[in-house]
């Protein structure tokens, strides 16, 4: 019979826009998988209108905002926030259910939200930061996408500064100077959680117990 799977590990990983965080933690996430773990993002909930080519129950489950404050005052959310005049938060049924099940999950989420999920989850939550390696690259990265004008990048800079104070709040911290080292070192972050004591311990339990068990006296 074999033993049940251990409890998921939750964690939460945050970054100012430009910071890479996107493309890091999916490429460690598709290296994790393609060695057998189950571990995904978590899908928020939002009151914003799907865009162009956006699933429900894929990339958002999208409700209206009558619905997500119903959720705010029942308890279903571990944790929201309100970004540009839309509402963002994470399920707490389906977040306890899939970690339940012994997948892990990473929230993409600001530090506001961090606060909120350590607060609910305690020791089971995982916080990283990644910042960038300087304010000047930070900019750059910003200026590359070639889509907002000096007014707007000097207050995404601004925004920026405001959220990377934060960064000693969090369990680890990533500098995305290289990208390929960046993603080892989140990779080696997520994989360690899997191997804590407790969960091992879960995994094994049998091939344990045979270790430990009292040598049979011989005839």
């Amino acid at each position: 019979m074999s033993s049940p799977a251990p409890r998921g590990s939750l964690f939460v990983v945050s970054a100012p826009s430009g910071g890479g965080k996107t493309s890091l933690t999916l490429a460690a996430i598709e290296r994790l998988q393609a060695g057998g773990r189950p571990i995904g993002f978590s899908v928020s909930y939002t009151t914003r209108a799907p865009r162009s080519g956006e699933q429900d129950g894929v990339h958002y489950h999208f409700v209206d905002e009558a619905r997500f404050r119903e959720m705010i005052e029942a308890g279903e959310l571990l944790e929201h926030a309100e970004v540009f005049g839309n509402r963002y938060g994470t399920g707490r049924g389906v977040t306890e259910a899939a970690l339940e099940a012994g997948r892990d999950l990473v929230l993409d989420i600001d530090w506001q939200g961090w606060h909120q999920v350590r607060a609910a989850a305690g020791g089971d939550a995982v916080g990283i930061f990644i910042l960038p390696p300087s304010a000047a690259e930070l900019e750059r990265r910003l200026r590359s996408r070639g889509q907002d004008s000096d007014e707007v990048i000097a207050g995404r800079m601004a925004q920026a500064r405001a959220e990377m104070a934060h960064c000693r709040e969090y369990d680890y911290l990533i500098v995305n100077d290289d990208f390929d080292r960046a993603v080892d070192e989140l990779d080696c972050i997520l994989r360690a959680r899997a191997l804590r004591t407790a969960a091992q311990d879960a995994r094994h339990a049998g091939q344990i117990a045979g270790l430990l068990a009292p040598e049979a006296p011989k005839q």
